[in-house]
């Protein structure tokens, strides 16, 4: 890994919102799914906020995010729901897995708190351990809402074998969990602590013939305050290899993480590490108020 200096800093100009047009062409080779210059402009000029990361002058992440409400039904005035909805990030595929992302993130949440915005969301998709190790861990978001095919099914980038599911990101980013995750006063635990604080793993997985993660039948109905939910480590070879079986991962994690936060789970925590023999990944669980009994067989 050769030593950076990424400069993030805010876009404001047509030329640099072309070359923004341009990265989203490169990396998603599909025209209709990217931000065009004038749509990214207009937006901008309009209190939308759009980061680009830059190694000397070439353009090689951005974040863009627009103002929204958190409660469009609530009766409070909408300043009172002030979020700011983060809607695309990317980073050139050279330039991944050097913090860059991270970075524009925390310039993100920069400006939010400048403009005394507490509330920062976005989605991903919660089979992939990568986002979710960054969202969940290293920021200190949390989830409490999924939703089944929120960019419809009809193939896109954004749909993976016709189904594009979604997790829902709350950054609070003047909370004190985020702060101690971003400063690194908050050591996150290893799979061994929780289940020896006794944290129940929800669905334990086995390996199958072709050496993927399998999800067993088998799954835990009822857990106590903390609870696991184990995701493959890596779901691209498995779609890749055997889009069968990364169908049942689909089906098998939507109706469980779904089941777990009705019941009043909300996901606070992503652990990734050797456990049992293995490289396993998991969502850490946490009930704020009392265990539930266990969870609906509806």
């Amino acid at each position: 890994m050769r030593n950076l200096k990424i400069d993030i800093r805010a876009l404001t100009t047509l030329a640099e919102m072309a070359a923004v047009e341009d990265l989203q062409r490169t990396l998603s080779g599909d025209d209709l799914s990217i931000y065009h210059r004038n749509q990214l402009i207009a937006m901008v000029r309009n209190g939308a906020v759009l980061l680009g990361a830059y190694d000397g002058e070439r353009l090689v992440g951005y974040v863009f995010g627009y103002m929204g409400t958190e409660a469009q039904d609530s009766s409070r005035p909408a300043m009172a729901n002030l979020k700011l909805a983060s809607q695309r990030m990317a980073v050139l595929p050279e330039y991944r897995n050097q913090g860059i992302g991270y970075e524009l993130k925390l310039a993100q949440r920069q400006y939010a708190i400048k403009q005394g915005i507490r509330l920062i969301t976005w989605t991903f998709d919660p089979l992939q351990s990568r986002n979710a190790h960054l969202n969940i861990r290293k920021l200190g978001a949390i989830v409490r809402d999924y939703w089944r095919d929120y960019y419809g099914t009809s193939p896109s980038p954004h749909v993976t074998l016709g189904s594009s599911d979604r997790a829902i990101v709350e950054w609070w980013v003047t909370h004190n969990r985020v702060e101690q995750r971003i400063n690194g006063n908050r050591i996150g635990l290893s799979v061994e602590q929780y289940t020896n604080a006794n944290a129940t793993i929800l669905n334990p997985t086995r390996l199958g013939a072709n050496g993927l993660p399998q999800p067993d039948g088998a799954v835990v109905r009822s857990a106590g305050m903390v609870a696991l939910i184990e995701i493959p480590s890596d779901y691209n070879t498995i779609v890749q290899r055997d889009p069968d079986l990364a169908w049942a991962w689909r089906l098998h994690s939507r109706d469980l993480l779904e089941q777990a936060l009705a019941s009043g789970y909300t996901v606070t925590d992503f652990v990734h590490g050797n456990f049992e023999g293995r490289e396993r990944s998991f969502y850490a669980l946490t009930y704020s108020d009392a265990p539930p009994t266990g969870f609906s067989n509806n």
